[in-house]
């Protein structure tokens, strides 16, 4: 059971610390977790595992891909491989180590892709990735998180040690939002309807959730009721309660730090159209564009994903 925290939208914990504190926390109990990491450790924190834990930790090296190869070979062989790069070495960089030597193989690679989208801060474009969920959601079997807040990141962390197969979960590694209160729980392929509402349904992910529930109390203001499923588990894509949740409304709104192309949009669209459900519809995400380099802060109102950017859509879209 989930329940938003009392000053959920305030500051949090650094998500790498609940990553790295939570693969302590289980390597410590179970030795065949391991965690490899691609010459980012200072970065991910995950240099705290290789000293306290050494024997359970590798460095790979900037060789994405190889470490890929590494963690199937290490599945193969009955560990539990947990790997950490930026979204876009995890994605795009070594897709084919992780689709055939991963998930063809029927081996298990747990993958932590950092700082997607606008989170990327100063690395500028090289270092982003939009269409890492889109990617990934191709892989059978795969499935596909964007952690909200840390108290659901950790429990991800958790649950992903639990299962076969390949996972994917993104989120940046420093700042981030409280949401949830400490102890929440919450299942894989279901989202969590966050915020009740009978007008408009905005479906989001990710850190963006404080954004969605932000924009939809100002809505809220301005007589539009709305609601706000956070849909942390893309893939697989809790499609009953997209379409529960659009029945009777009058816009559906997907939010999403990514590519309007083959992400969170576009699998609630397929979910939609589908099932002959007609509703005015709109994905607002990242169109067309490549990163660039500035603050998080500056990098969300550059690509227009901040609660205003959605509120104005919702608003477009109901005219």
């Amino acid at each position: 059971m989930f329940k938003l925290a009392e000053d959920w939208g305030t500051a949090g914990r650094p998500y790498r610390d609940a990553i790295v504190d939570t693969l302590i926390d289980m390597m410590k109990d179970n030795k065949s977790i391991v965690m490899l990491e691609a010459d980012l450790g200072g970065a991910s924190g995950t240099l705290k595992i290789q000293r306290e834990l050494p024997e359970q930790f590798f460095e790979c090296g900037i060789s994405e891909a190889n470490m890929m190869g590494m963690a199937a070979g290490m599945s193969s062989e009955g560990l539990i491989p947990f790997t950490h790069t930026f979204g876009p070495f995890a994605s795009r960089r070594c897709f084919d180590q992780v689709y055939l030597s991963g998930a063809y193989a029927h081996n298990t690679i747990n993958i932590w892709g950092s700082d997607p989208g606008f989170t990327v801060g100063a690395n500028g474009g090289t270092h982003t990735t939009w269409e890492d969920v889109a990617l990934m959601r191709t892989i059978p079997g795969s499935v596909v998180v964007d952690g909200a807040d840390p108290v659901q990141t950790e429990w991800v962390v958790r649950e992903f040690a639990k299962t076969e197969g390949v996972h994917y979960l993104r989120t940046g590694r420093k700042s981030s939002y409280k949401i949830y209160e400490e102890g929440s729980t919450f299942e894989l392929g279901k989202g969590n309807v966050v915020r009740q509402g009978s007008d408009v349904l905005i479906v989001t992910a990710g850190q963006l959730l404080r954004d969605a529930l932000e924009a939809a109390e100002s809505l809220e203001k301005q007589g539009i009721s709305t609601e706000v499923i956070d849909m942390f588990c893309i893939k697989p894509l809790d499609a009953k309660l997209v379409l529960s949740e659009s029945a009777g409304k009058k816009a559906v709104v997907t939010f999403e730090n990514h590519g309007v192309i083959g992400g969170l949009g576009d699998a609630c669209a397929s979910c939609l159209m589908e099932a002959g459900v007609s509703v005015p519809f709109k994905r607002h995400g990242v169109t067309e564009s490549f990163g660039q380099v500035g603050t998080a802060d500056w990098l969300q109102a550059e690509f227009k994903l901040t609660a205003a950017d959605l509120e104005e859509t919702v608003k477009a879209l109901l005219a």
